[in-house]
């Protein structure tokens, strides 16, 4: 059984990689509202060096990094700019 002072120190680093997670789904919209590419910011070591291959997977099932991605897409549409060739 875990004593106090390690259930204390699990939350604590909880806490910690929750925010590191927070900042990397702001980057992350950020970066896809400025037109990059999601497959490149994932690869950034911003992202590669704060999270965990499962925690980046957690950031991509976030709401937010969603919703930045299907307007990206919707936008592509409209301008009809899907990428192809790049």
């Amino acid at each position: 059984m875990p004593t106090i002072a390690e259930r204390v120190k699990a939350l604590l680093d909880e806490l910690a990689t929750d925010e590191a997670e927070q900042r990397v789904v702001e980057y992350v919209i950020r970066e896809v509202n400025n037109g990059r590419r999601l497959s490149e910011v994932l690869q950034d070591p911003y992202v590669r060096n704060r999270l965990s291959d499962e925690r980046v997977q957690h950031v991509m099932e976030n709401p937010e990094v969603v919703i930045a991605l299907e307007e990206q897409i919707s936008e592509s549409f409209q301008k009809r700019e899907f990428g192809f060739g790049d």
